[in-house]
């Protein structure tokens, strides 16, 4: 077989393989879709006018009891998800943990590690948080029931609930310390 030839076919056996995974992905795409049922939109603006019941879920403390978001109704709560693998998640850590010490008796904060038990265990989570020597109450989503009812494609992402169980603001991706501060403002009475 020629050169000519041989290129030509490899050309043509490139442009197959782009057209079914092309098809692949589209197909896996729509069946992996989170339904849009009862999930927050994501913006980076305060949603006065329109109040987002906050999706409720279950997560485990460190001791492994059950531990749900609705249990802190009638609290302001900052709600953080994230894994101890993730760069931006650890760089926003720090401004957590000093946010906490100051507003602990007023806002409640949620930090929720999304463990899979591959890439982010328990363990691990626990692991970072001890070496870091963070206060934070860290909580852990075993069953992916706060992933799922946020739509979670990506991390770290903070959401600012009201009192009244309803979202202020929802950040994804990491943010500054004068972000959470102001966020925090947001949700306090």
């Amino acid at each position: 077989m020629s050169t000519k030839r041989k290129t030509i076919l490899g050309i043509i056996l490139f442009a197959v393989f782009l057209i079914i995974a092309y098809f692949a992905y589209t197909s896996l795409s729509n069946y992996y879709k989170p339904s849009q049922e009862n999930q927050p939109a994501k913006s980076s603006s305060s949603q006065a006018d329109k109040k987002t019941p906050a999706p409720d879920f279950t997560v485990y403390d460190t001791k492994g009891n059950k531990v749900k978001l609705s249990d802190f109704k009638g609290k302001p709560v900052v709600l953080n998800l994230w894994a101890s693998w993730c760069p931006p998640c650890k760089g926003e850590m720090p401004h957590f943990n000093t946010q906490y010490a100051n507003v602990k008796d007023d806002v409640v904060f949620m930090m929720v590690d999304l463990v899979d038990g591959q890439r982010e265990t328990q363990e691990k989570g626990q692991k970072y948080v001890k070496d870091q020597a963070f206060d934070l109450p860290i909580y852990f989503d075993n069953e992916q029931q706060a992933s799922n009812a946020y739509g979670i494609s990506s991390i770290p992402d903070t959401l600012f609930i009201d009192s009244e169980g309803n979202i202020v603001n929802a950040y994804q991706g990491a943010i500054d310390e004068g972000t959470l501060i102001a966020g925090i403002n947001s949700i306090k009475k």
